[in-house]
């Protein structure tokens, strides 16, 4: 608990982009944060927060982990822009890319980006998730769910 508030105090962390979706639509087991290889325009415009990661995913390639059809908004001053939603790898160590290549071949499971954000020193990474796919019924256990602790909430302010 204590980190999270100091990286909400610290100045250089900052969240670009946020998959809101994926907690909704997967079960998430295990999360791993890794580095990804940007150019200098997609950094400039992630500066602007103007990046979106709800429809892409992960997936290991030839022995790399690539980001797919994640989308980053051109920059308007770029003299050599960038395509916005070119494949990026992702930098991680051989010993998690054989983790989550493992975690892949398992029946279900999937590679899903949670969030895109600078760190504490200014650097852009991504936190991905290793994830199952929820069922219907599963999706809505986890709306009553939460619909519940929304109306417990509302309960214990009036009351109190």
């Amino acid at each position: 608990m204590a980190s999270s508030k100091k990286q909400k105090s610290d100045p250089n962390y900052k969240v670009i982009a946020e998959n809101r979706r994926a907690r909704y639509d997967y079960a998430i087991e295990d999360d791993l944060e890794c580095g990804i290889v940007l150019q200098g325009s997609e950094v400039k415009s992630l500066r602007e927060n103007s990046a979106n990661i709800a429809e892409s995913y992960a997936t290991v390639d030839q022995g790399e982990l690539w980001l797919v059809n994640s989308y980053i908004a051109p920059y308007e001053q770029a003299m050599f822009g960038h395509e916005d939603r070119r494949r990026r790898k992702l930098l991680v160590s051989r010993k998690e890319l054989a983790r989550l290549w493992n975690a892949t071949q398992r029946k279900g499971m999937t590679l899903v980006p949670l969030v895109l954000y600078f760190n504490h020193k200014g650097i852009a990474k991504l936190k991905i998730g290793i994830a199952k796919g929820k069922k219907v019924h599963d999706k809505r256990q986890t709306e009553a769910k939460r619909d519940w602790n929304r109306q417990k909430q509302r309960l214990l302010r009036q009351g109190g």
